[in-house]
């Protein structure tokens, strides 16, 4: 369904409707001033291929109750600048064996909001088995959020995604606030790697009061500059990562803050991984502010031998973890008597002008193997 508000001499006048004097030069309408008199409200079966074949004629694009058919992308990669998306009521989507995604929103000046009560829901338990990305049924990734630049979302509820939720990629100057990702049902249900936030080669982009329940990490940062994350909320998950850095075509992560938030019920809290026998840097890294509770295996994990797995080998070199803050960490009895507390492997110089300040990470064990700590850090409660 599509209903256009706007201004019927605006349109009018755009359209050369109404005639000039012969004496008068020809004025031409601008196309942002023309898209700008248009609002559009798409709903329905039929709401995403409209929207998408609008994109560029709105203002306003106003998503209500969407039912996105299966194996389709409700695809807004091509608005016109400074558009504002609304997500109204619960937009679906149908069930497909594919990679999707299904949302896929770039553009500039963009801003994207949902009215209060609105739901995303892919209702990705249609696609658990418990094997995520590594087999089973192919599920679709869900929310392209790339190529973004001065752009925002605003206040987006996601429910059960099939694998991963949020993926920021090419962006430069994107802010998300008030973000819900809730794919909790999936502890129990069979989902995995749900990833809450992949991001890479982005720069400036802030994540601020985002609630992540998932089966994977809560944010993943593979590679970008000026990243942040602050006044979250991490529960069911893999906490907050930095990598796997290595092995991809963009390797360097610099000056990413992790600040004001809590990570509970997950299977490790604070985590860096390099992987050995690649190449890349990762520099300017802060955990400040970090609240942990119910870590079943790792607290905190730096290591520099990531392969497909956690403490593969002997750590690598070739990605310095150099200029590392980690400081006001709140974890007293967090940790499973089962689990480590904090575990550092390093190459031979490979981590080096490291902060270390007010770390109490207790409840599990001493690992034994900790390899070349910066001397400021330690591996021992």
């Amino acid at each position: 369904m599509l209903r256009l508000f706007g201004s019927a001499a605006l349109v009018a006048f755009a359209t050369g409707a109404i005639a000039s004097p012969v004496a008068d030069p020809m004025v031409t309408a601008s196309p942002t001033l023309a898209k700008r008199a248009t609002s559009c409200t798409f709903s329905g079966s039929n709401g995403a291929s409209s929207a998408s074949a609008s994109q560029k004629a709105c203002a306003t694009i106003v998503l209500s109750a969407v039912a996105v058919p299966s194996g389709t992308t409700l695809d807004l990669s091509d608005l016109a600048d400074d558009t504002t998306v609304i997500f109204e009521g619960e937009t679906t989507w149908g069930y497909k064996e594919w990679e999707g995604p299904l949302l896929q929103i770039s553009g500039n000046g963009i801003t994207v909001k949902g009215a209060s009560g609105a739901t995303l829901n892919p209702d990705g338990a249609r696609w658990w088995d418990g094997e995520g990305g590594n087999g089973g049924k192919t599920k679709p990734k869900f929310f392209a959020a790339h190529d973004l630049s001065d752009s925002s979302i605003t206040d987006v509820k996601i429910l059960n995604t099939p694998v991963q939720a949020v993926s920021v990629n090419g962006c430069d100057g994107l802010t998300i606030t008030d973000m819900t990702i809730d794919s909790s049902a999936g502890d129990s249900g069979g989902g995995h790697n749900t990833d809450g936030f992949d991001i890479g080669s982005s720069s400036n982009v802030v994540i601020n009061g985002a609630k992540v329940y998932n089966q994977d990490d809560c944010v993943a940062v593979n590679s970008g500059t000026d990243i942040t994350f602050s006044g979250g909320l991490c529960s069911g998950g893999h906490g907050l990562s930095i990598g796997s850095v290595g092995g991809r075509s963009d390797n360097t992560v610099d000056t990413v803050s992790f600040t004001d938030s809590e990570v509970t019920k997950s299977v490790q809290g604070i985590r860096i991984k390099a992987s050995s026998g690649d190449t890349g840097t990762i520099k300017g890294v802060t955990y400040s502010g970090i609240t942990l509770s119910s870590i079943s295996k790792y607290g905190v994990l730096i290591e520099q031998n990531y392969d497909g797995g956690d403490l593969h080998g002997d750590p690598g070199t070739g990605i310095p973890i150099t200029d590392l803050t980690v400081k006001n960490i709140s974890g007293s009895g967090a940790v499973s008597s089962s689990g480590y507390n904090i575990v550092i492997v390093c190459g031979s110089g490979a981590c080096s002008d490291w902060t270390w300040d007010s770390v109490s990470v207790t409840g599990g064990k001493d690992y034994g193997s900790c390899q070349n700590v910066p001397s400021v850090a330690t591996c021992d409660v």
